[in-house]
């Protein structure tokens, strides 16, 4: 996508066919390193976040009052902020330009082992920032009323599965 029509700043780019706002999030499609060096970085940085987010959990015990997950909430606020960050600064006209396997090393990586609602904050903002307030809202709205029963759905699935106490 050109710069042309992709816009500057997150101003309002008319988008063509086959393109999103949340495109400059995902170039590995239009990337000139090889798909390998890619996914090693991505590998290498889901190590780096999952470790991260179970030394949040652990530091994050000590907090634990009424039942409050501050380890998730924690992981979460830290995943989008590192995530929104890495977005903007990372980008071929931003402040510190970062070649694909580093953007997706910290983005897709380290931020998704970290958590996996960075990239929602992310592209959410994306949508905001293209003037999609409407579709932004129903991502928002959306992922919030399907995230938890998704969860219980699992859970629910998960003890079925199990085997039963008497067998």
């Amino acid at each position: 996508m050109s710069r042309a029509r992709e816009g500057r700043g997150g101003g309002q780019a008319r988008q063509g066919p086959g393109t999103s706002p949340t495109d400059r999030c995902h170039d590995t499609v239009r990337s000139r390193e090889g798909h390998g060096a890619i996914l090693v970085a991505v590998a290498v940085g889901s190590a780096v976040g999952a470790v991260l987010r179970y030394g949040i959990g652990v530091g994050a015990i000590h907090l634990a009052t009424g039942g409050f997950p501050w380890g998730t909430l924690v992981a979460n606020v830290a995943g989008s902020f590192v995530i929104g960050a890495a977005a903007t600064l990372t980008l071929p006209d931003g402040r510190m330009p970062a070649r694909p396997a580093v953007r997706h090393f910290v983005m897709v990586g380290v931020c998704g082992g970290l958590t996996t609602f960075s990239i929602f904050s992310v592209e959410t903002l994306a949508l905001l920032q293209a003037g999609l307030g409407r579709v932004a809202g129903a991502n928002l709205l959306a992922s919030l009323l399907l995230w938890v029963p998704a969860a219980w759905v699992g859970s629910r699935m998960g003890r079925s599965l199990r085997p039963s106490a008497d067998g």
